[in-house]
């Protein structure tokens, strides 16, 4: 669905706080949870530059992505499978992938992080279902339906085999993960 579980938002929050990005592209914003819960603790001021990739173009007339005068959302963007996205879209100071990794091949996945981790990413969030999740499609979007189920140490480990700082919240629903090329 194109929502999010609160599970693990407060923590995220707190991460996105510390690390302070200056750039954000966030993977499959479906309603903008992220830009929603971090874009009020953007901290000097003077704004941090939103990208969004979405894969599912009714998604951005129906959740107002685009950011007007009078509502701040995503600066930009593309609609695009984030698989097929340039690498210059990648080179951020933070990816969000949250709840988007189930909706594609395991094989997918670990290529799109660990493109992303080339491309020059400084941080990836990563939110992902860590208990059993069947989904199929939801209001006509095929990229909805749940792939490959994940669990928690699978990401542990593929994040790990990317190098850098990795923290961990394991919940009762969600798994998150703050990767960091540094700590």
């Amino acid at each position: 669905m194109p929502t999010s579980d609160a599970e693990g938002k407060d923590w995220s929050l707190a991460r996105f706080q510390r690390h302070q990005p200056r750039t954000v592209l966030d993977i499959g914003p479906g309603e903008g949870t992220y830009a929603k819960l971090f874009r009020p603790h953007e901290s000097d001021g003077s704004g941090i530059w939103w990208t969004g990739i979405e894969i599912h173009k009714p998604y951005v007339t129906k959740y107002k992505l685009k950011s007007t005068k009078t509502r701040r959302m995503y600066d930009e963007i593309h609609v695009k499978d984030a698989r097929q996205a340039a690498n210059h879209l990648l080179h951020r100071d933070l990816v969000i992938c949250g709840d988007v990794l189930e909706h594609m091949p395991r094989e997918d996945a670990v290529a799109l992080l660990q493109r992303i981790e080339q491309a020059g990413a400084w941080n990836i969030l990563v939110s992902v279902p860590i208990v059993e999740s069947a989904q199929g499609e939801v209001d006509g979007n095929p990229h909805e339906a749940h792939v490959h189920q994940w669990d928690a140490n699978d990401m542990d480990q593929v994040l790990a085999l990317l190098g850098g700082n990795v923290e961990a919240m394991h919940g009762g629903t969600l798994g998150v993960w703050w990767w960091s090329r540094r700590g």
